[in-house]
This record gives structure tokens, C-alpha cells and sequence, in this order.
């Protein structure tokens, strides 16, 4: 059994060479950034009772970023002190991965492989599912793969998308074919999760809700910022029981 969707990994393969291209294919994960590093950072300060006046308040935390792309996100969590771990099924996002890390001198260790294959019992005080789920061919294989990574009382983050008439129009018609955010085809609706669906898998697999917060983005100002709303883009966090 995989969670490995071979249309979804071809898809984002062919993209790779772009991952660091700021105005590129991955634009808008460039601009999600700032907001869900920001989120990120305060969470696990306050969760794991960090020192926040640190330079590297994450220096005690092993994190595991799954479907890790080009390590958009596990560069500047690395930066924060944070033991790092990205895993993607695609070699291409890997390998581009790995250079980038090797260029800015940053020890991160980067992995070809989905959740289900990695022999990493209870590692990771930090799991991060960002973006992921609804690429994914099997959500509740993938969940469970997850939960097995993580030590009790960890902390897991599902970022994703929710399902409804807002979500399809906002999240494929204007970010695909009427902004051009995103390449046609990136997403599918029928793999979007309400926070609803989400909470029920999680819930199976020994999680317990924490927090669920929205995600918007400011036309005027260009940039993505934290919000109760969560019909379209939403994130949630949860403690491993």
C-alpha cells in the first residue's frame, strides 16, 4: 500500500527546477511563507515552552517536514535551530533540495521517500503536513503513517485547503485559471478536506485538535496573513495522545 499519487509527484517533478524562483511556479508558496514560518515559530515556543528570546529557539525540536518540495520550509526552520528532516517521493524536488542546502550551508537531511517507508518510530517532536494532504492518494494511510513518526505529546501541522462551493471557486478557478497563481491542474476538489473530515481522521490515529486557524491573503498589501476564517485555506494543529 502508498500514499504516493504517481500523476501528483510527475506533476510537481516537472516543476522542481523552479522550487527557488521567487517569482516562478511556486510563487505563492513563496508569499505563504512568512505567515506559516511565523505561525510555526510561536506555536512550538509556546507549546514546548521554548525560550523565544533565543536567536535559535528551536534548537531542542527534531522536525520532520513531509512532502518538503525544494525545503522552502525546512531551510528557515533549520535557520531557528531546529533538527531537520524533509522527505518528498519526488528525486527531482530531493536533489534540488539538497543542492540549495549544500549552497547556503545549512545541514538539513533530505530524503526520496513517502511517510510509509521511513523506519523513523516516535523520532520527530514535530510533524509538518503542509499543503500536503490533498495531493495524497490515500489520506487516511497517510495519517496513520504519520502518527508513527511522531513521540507522544509531539505536535503535527496539517495545512490543506476545505471543501465547499468557496474553496472550488476561490482555490482553483481564481488561483488556477483567473490569477494564474497556480498551474492548471494543481489541485483537485475532490481531494480538498473540511477541517470537519480532517479532525475525524486525526482523531483515529491519536491525535487531538489543538487549534484550527485560517489563512487570507491581502490583495493590497500582497501578502498572507492569519485570520478566523477558515472556508478556504485553513491550518490545524494537533497533539499526538
Amino acid at each position: 500500500m502508498t500514499t504516493i499519487d504517481k500523476i501528483e509527484i510527475e506533476k510537481f517533478s516537472k516543476m522542481a527546477e523552479d522550487w527557488w524562483n521567487p517569482n516562478g511556479k511556486f510563487k505563492p508558496l513563496h508569499l505563504f511563507n512568512p505567515a506559516r514560518i511565523e505561525f510555526i515559530k510561536k506555536k512550538l515556543i509556546s507549546n514546548f515552552k521554548l525560550d523565544s528570546s533565543n536567536l535559535k529557539p528551536l534548537q531542542k525540536l527534531k522536525i520532520l517536514d513531509i512532502g518538503c518540495g525544494g525545503g522552502l520550509l525546512c531551510e528557515p526552520l533549520r535557520k531557528l535551530g531546529a533538527t531537520v528532516t524533509g522527505i518528498d517521493a519526488s528525486s527531482n524536488n530531493i536533489n534540488i533540495a539538497k543542492l540549495h542546502a549544500k549552497k547556503m550551508g545549512l545541514d538539513i537531511e533530505y530524503i526520496c521517500a513517502p511517510p510509509e517507508k521511513l523506519k523513523l518510530k516516535n523520532e520527530f517532536d514535530v510533524v509538518l503536513n503542509m499543503e500536503v494532504v490533498e495531493h495524497v492518494s490515500d489520506v487516511n494511510l497517510y495519517i496513520k503513517s504519520c502518527s508513527k513518526l511522531i513521540k507522544k505529546k509531539g505536535m503535527m501541522f496539517v495545512a490543506t485547503i476545505n471543501k465547499n462551493l468557496k474553496s472550488y471557486v476561490f482555490g482553483i478557478i481564481g488561483a488556477e485559471y483567473i490569477l494564474r497563481w497556480l498551474p492548471i491542474g494543481t489541485h483537485d476538489w475532490e481531494k480538498f478536506l473540511s477541517p470537519e473530515d480532517l479532525e475525524n481522521i486525526m482523531t483515529e490515529n491519536n491525535f487531538l485538535l489543538d487549534e484550527t486557524i485560517g489563512m487570507k491573503f491581502n490583495l493590497l498589501n500582497n501578502k498572507w496573513n492569519l485570520s478566523s476564517d477558515t472556508s478556504v485555506n485553513y491550518i490545524s494543529t494537533y497533539l499526538k495522545n
